[in-house]
């Protein structure tokens, strides 16, 4: 969603409110409290004084990441998962420092590299449940190196349990008398950022899942369409507040942003529904190009036009991929409720008085502010995928998870003699 340009409930000038010693300052908005234009119903982008500035930097920075994701999602899968694993670490050092304060982490040396070593054991935890796959295709050359990854496989989640573990009895021992309060406050802080990266994590699961349009382009560049269309319609034609939360977000703005994504998500299923690239699974971590035949997703159907048709309209017929009206729910969602993921954001930076989450992308904030609805549509591409797309049926390649996980390489490897035998009997 467009980003919340608000400052709370401060006024322009006032004191910025203490927060005990905060890593950095955030900044404060300049702005005028959107109560002193309540005749005319919200402090729209249309009076700012420097709007045009504003969404100059806005365009350039947004290019930019445009440019970038066009580049990774041509280089694949693997990188596109390095992606998502760059973003989540930003976003996890935005948040921690959010509610750091100086002075108590200077009496608790080590706190920090508490706090990130609870991350990235879900990383681990995360990531090496839904690469298990991937990293047995990718290394079965190899048979020292693969008896090591099928062992990682097999104990991963005790690892990760004991990796916890090993974390919170950290945690209990480094107590103090003077710090409960904090260290118990950030303690929780760490776990709800743990969620942020779980809900991240959907699109990672996504992209293994199925193929790379469906599972991750689709639903992100939905999203991030709405947000560009609610900007500009707001920014022309913004009138009407919406939300309270949020005085910059207009009713134009959201229901010119609503019919550009669903448009949009027609014609792009169709457009890229075409590209083996963005069609086909990857089933290992290599790079290479990729080549299958259209999956029932992308095979277009015929469907005649009604009859009250004009005539001088040549075409009788229309033809149309599944994947296109499987589209349209992912737009609806993006236009209708993924914003509310938005609206959140902006009432937690309200709470704590603060305008962004980070200053890590000009004119845009920090990667929290990006991925506020990123996260809310991962998980219901995820969800929607499994309900209505996904055949409920074994594959290959979920029996070879299973025979990798729970049977040792002698006993492997006798199934596959026995299997051998039983395919040459039929044949």
């Amino acid at each position: 969603m467009q980003r919340d340009n608000g400052s709370g409930d401060a006024t322009p000038g006032s004191p910025s409110p203490t927060h005990g010693g905060r890593l950095r300052h955030r900044k404060r908005s300049s702005e005028v409290h959107p109560d002193v234009n309540k005749s005319n119903g919200a402090n729209l982008l249309a009076y700012d004084k420097n709007k045009y500035k504003s969404m100059l930097v806005r365009t350039y920075s947004s290019l930019w990441m445009m440019a970038g994701f066009v580049f990774l999602i041509y280089m694949g899968h693997l990188y596109i998962w390095a992606m998502v694993v760059v973003i989540q670490i930003f976003m996890a050092k935005e948040l921690f420092n959010l509610l750091r304060k100086v002075n108590e982490d200077r009496q608790l040396p080590g706190f920090r590299m508490l706090n990130w070593h609870f991350f990235f054991t879900a990383m681990l935890f995360t990531y090496g449940r839904f690469l298990s796959r991937q990293l047995v295709n990718t290394v079965t050359s190899d048979k020292l190196l693969y008896k090591l990854v099928s062992g990682l496989i097999k104990y991963q989640m005790f690892i990760c349990y004991f990796l916890y573990i090993a974390g919170f009895v950290w945690f209990i021992v480094t107590l103090k008398k003077k710090a409960y309060k904090y260290q118990f406050s950030q303690y929780a802080w760490t776990h709800m950022i743990l969620l942020t990266h779980a809900l991240m994590n959907c699109f990672n699961n996504n992209t293994d899942a199925n193929a790379l349009l469906e599972g991750f382009l689709l639903p992100a560049s939905l999203i991030a369409i709405n947000d560009v269309a609610a900007y500009f319609f707001g920014f022309f034609f913004g009138k009407t507040p919406l939300i309270k939360l949020s005085p910059k977000k207009t009713w134009e703005g959201f229901i010119g942003a609503s019919v550009t994504t669903m448009l949009s998500a027609f014609v792009l299923a169709n457009f890229m529904g075409h590209f083996q690239w963005l069609t086909c699974p990857r089933k290992d971590l290599s790079t290479g190009w990729l080549h299958c035949d259209p999956g029932p997703m992308f095979m277009p159907a015929s469907y005649d036009l009604p009859g009250w048709t004009p005539q001088w309209f040549s075409w009788r017929q229309v033809a149309i991929m599944p994947v296109q009206w499987h589209a349209l729910a992912l737009g609806l969602f993006a236009s209708i409720i993924a914003p509310f993921g938005g609206f959140f954001a902006s009432g937690f930076k309200r709470a704590f008085k603060f305008k962004d989450f980070g200053d890590s992308i000009p004119g845009h904030g920090g990667f929290t502010d990006r991925m506020d609805c990123q996260m809310v549509m991962a998980v219901f591409a995820y969800i929607y995928y499994q309900s209505f797309v996904m055949v409920q049926d074994l594959s290959v390649e979920t029996i070879l998870e299973q025979v990798l996980r729970s049977l040792t390489y002698e006993e492997q490897h006798d199934l596959f003699e026995q299997l051998g035998k039983l395919l040459a009997r039929r044949n």
